[in-house]
């Protein structure tokens, strides 16, 4: 009798290949690809659409005034949203900042206390919103929608529902280190590209940003490795406000007025600007980059429209294409190369 051999299983027909360099590339910055694709695609259009326009550098000077108003508040809304919480209050808070600017600025007349002033209120709204959020345990998208009312009532009500003119001129010094223009560019711009390198640091090269990724991702293992989750989403909510502050701040200086409903209009690009940039809206995954360039697309929008020969009432549904678009190229792409 010949010994029972053990049956063995049959080879496989399908054995997993090594992963080449460009597969590992492409899986990791599949969404930075994304952006950049979209980000190209535009501006390409623009150009060939209107090149009078895009060719020449008054417009994008223009772009720099412009989309800082939401862009410095979208970078920090993107690690709110890496965490898996959301902010719609920030509209509300840019108008309750101006009001602690303007009064501390009108009683000392030091400039410098009334900027300090109105970041500290941005600063304690967020507070707020985080408190609620994470003690009371509610969800933070119910949360900032009655914050938002909350703080603009707020405001209404400090400036008796009122706009006024601000005593600054052009060439006062208030005015000129938040929306002056040395060597023709616009301060507007380079605070927001301070904002976006701050932004970048704390999300890739801090604990903070460690923290929000963890969080966002999964929040019971966060929970599991010690991460102090109240303590992170409440500082995420604080930075928001501070940065909410900061671009109400250049909005009113720009027209040297003050109006109760300053960022009204600055919901859907800021939040656009975000998810364009292929921050998802679970949380866990997204990128200071991305946002850097949706905001630029989403700021170059109604300008590209009307100088491409179209009314300004097809922005709204150009950004919602746009937004639709480019959030449809990051899931094909994250789908096609995470495995």
């Amino acid at each position: 009798m010949t010994a029972a051999t053990t049956p063995q299983p049959p080879p496989s027909t399908k054995e997993q290949a090594p992963r080449t360099p460009l597969a590992v590339f492409t899986t990791k910055w599949a969404g930075q690809m994304g952006i950049t694709f979209a980000f190209i695609l535009l501006w390409v259009a623009f150009l060939v659409l209107a090149p009078d326009t895009f060719g020449g550098d008054r417009i994008y000077k223009s772009f720099g005034q412009t989309m800082p108003q939401f862009g410095i508040i979208a970078m920090m809304l993107t690690m709110v949203i890496v965490a898996g919480d959301i902010d719609l209050s920030f509209p509300s808070v840019m108008g309750l900042g101006m009001v602690g600017f303007v009064w501390v600025w009108d009683a000392t007349d030091i400039v410098l206390l009334g900027i300090l002033a109105a970041i500290g209120v941005g600063a304690a709204a967020g507070l707020f919103n985080g408190l609620v959020i994470t003690v009371v345990g509610l969800p933070s998208l119910v949360v900032t929608i009655g914050t938002q009312f909350l703080f603009r009532g707020l405001t209404l009500v400090l400036v008796g529902g009122s706009s006024f003119a601000l005593a600054t001129t052009r060439g006062d010094p208030a005015r000129e280190v938040l929306v002056g223009k040395p060597f023709d560019i616009p301060m507007e711009f380079v605070w927001f590209l301070g904002i976006t390198i701050l932004a970048w640091v704390l999300l890739n090269r801090h604990r903070l940003g460690g923290n929000t990724y963890v969080i966002g991702d999964n929040a019971q293992t966060a929970r599991l490795m010690g991460v102090p989750i109240r303590r992170t989403r409440i500082m995420l909510f604080v930075l928001t406000g501070m940065a909410a502050a900061l671009a109400g701040m250049m909005l009113s200086l720009q027209v040297v007025n003050f109006y109760p409903n300053v960022g009204s209009g600055l919901l859907l690009p800021a939040l656009a600007a975000v998810f364009v940039g292929g921050t998802s809206v679970f949380g866990g995954r997204g990128s200071v980059y991305g946002t850097f360039l949706g905001a630029l697309m989403i700021g170059a929008i109604p300008a590209g429209i009307v100088a491409s020969g179209l009314t300004d009432f097809w922005t709204q549904a150009i950004y919602g294409a746009i937004i639709l678009i480019a959030i449809s190229i990051h899931a094909v792409l994250q789908r096609r190369f995470q495995h």
